[in-house]
């Protein structure tokens, strides 16, 4: 894996965070209402680090066991982070998931919205979600189909969710902005003020086109091989 020191951390965030500007600006679009998620799945403390003296307050994990490991001690010395689950969430991991999550990104089925609400109200802890949308209906991703979206939704509410808006990954190798552009048309259809897309490849393109959270890793660790 390339070395993530902190210098070329430091660089790499100061170049997103400008190249996010950039897009903003061009789409009109407030700045302050882009969030970066810097996504450290597999990173080690000392990686992440760097990036939270740059003022990098929002992180992004896969597992919740990965990272039930790691971000308790770094959120006690450090006030102010937001922790982000990103990857596909199991039914019996959804109290785990509420209570170390900020946001939880992948709601995709019933049987996940029904966990999450018992463990929110066990929990007494609201945790805002975002619909996962398999928007290009890939049978190997998560996420859930179009015509499913609306009785998600009304799940959701029944379960006292509160649904920040919807999340997608695009299909691979492809022109993203056709798959952006649909679920921004999807979110505004359901008065869903938030999207979750865009990542080291593309998020310019999701900017320009509604994205509210970027999910960036490689563009900002460096890239992993394949063990990781």
């Amino acid at each position: 894996m390339q070395e993530a020191t902190p210098e070329k951390s430091a660089d790499r965030l100061t170049a997103i965070r400008a190249r996010m500007a950039a897009a903003a600006k061009l789409a009109r679009r407030p700045s302050e209402d882009i969030h970066l998620i810097a996504v450290s799945k597999t990173r080690s403390v000392e990686d992440i680090a760097p990036l939270i003296l740059q003022g990098q307050m929002l992180f992004g994990e896969n597992r919740v066991q990965e990272a039930a490991q790691k971000w308790p001690v770094l959120k006690e010395q450090h006030s102010g982070i937001q922790l982000h689950l990103i990857g596909q969430l199991q039914s019996n991991k959804a109290e785990e998931a509420v209570a170390l999550f900020d946001m939880i990104h992948s709601v995709d089925r019933l049987s996940l919205i029904s966990a999450l609400g018992k463990a929110m109200q066990k929990l007494q802890r609201a945790v805002p979600c975002f619909i996962q949308v398999n928007i290009g209906a890939e049978a190997q991703k998560g996420g859930c189909s179009v015509a499913e979206l609306p009785d998600l939704l009304k799940a959701a509410q029944e379960s006292d969710i509160p649904v920040a808006g919807l999340m997608c990954i695009p299909p691979a190798d492809v022109e993203a902005a056709p798959f952006f552009a649909l679920l921004a048309e999807l979110s505004a259809r359901h008065g869903l003020p938030q999207l979750s897309m865009g990542m080291s490849d593309d998020f310019e393109m999701a900017i320009m086109l509604g994205a509210t959270h970027i999910r960036v890793g490689t563009a900002l660790f460096g890239a992993r091989t394949s063990a990781d």
